[in-house]
């Protein structure tokens, strides 16, 4: 397959993966959320909630993690060395993956009717995934290491600013 078929099969599968994180964290966040409300609502919503986990975990996101890694891998056999950029990629997706275990252990704690975390909490857990996605990115657009520099930086600079901002909303809501 050539380099650009598995390029863009890589980004495809990134997109869907990130969806998934992303849509995922928001299915918490209600399913935590409905722990407040009355019976018959609680319970039916909770188990819609459940349903919907479920169906995107296994269905779009795990897939979409495992075929990411594929056609990575794939790509990453195509360099004759592995350039310093690529190093800096690998270790983000490496967290990335930490995120995503991570997500996993919430799924399955909820999946079991446990709510461990509060909806505030899960609403900043919602954001890390986004600090991971311009890491990536500003990694692999930019390349040169001294660019990496200045994108990381703004990156620390990113997420500074995205706590902020999530601290000044939970005070307006």
């Amino acid at each position: 397959m050539s380099y650009l078929y598995l390029k863009a099969l890589h980004i495809i599968f990134v997109v869907t993966w990130f969806a998934g994180l992303f849509y995922i964290v928001r299915l918490f966040i209600y399913y935590a959320e409905a722990e407040q409300l009355q019976q018959p609502n609680k319970s039916i919503l909770q188990a819609q909630y459940l349903l919907m986990q479920r169906r995107l975990w296994y269905g779009i996101t795990w897939p979409s993690a495992i075929i990411t890694s594929v056609w990575g891998g794939s790509l990453a056999l195509q360099y004759h060395t592995i350039p310093p950029w690529l190093w800096v990629k690998l270790g983000l997706v490496v967290l990335l993956y930490g995120y995503h275990f991570l997500c996993h252990h919430i799924f399955l704690k909820q999946q079991k009717g446990i709510v461990e975390n509060t909806s505030s909490q899960l609403r900043m857990w919602n954001e890390v995934a986004t600090i991971f996605l311009v890491g990536i990115v500003f990694v692999v657009v930019l390349k040169d290491v001294l660019s990496m520099v200045w994108g990381l930086l703004g990156l620390v600079v990113f997420t500074g600013v995205l706590l902020v901002a999530i601290k000044i909303y939970k005070r307006l809501r």
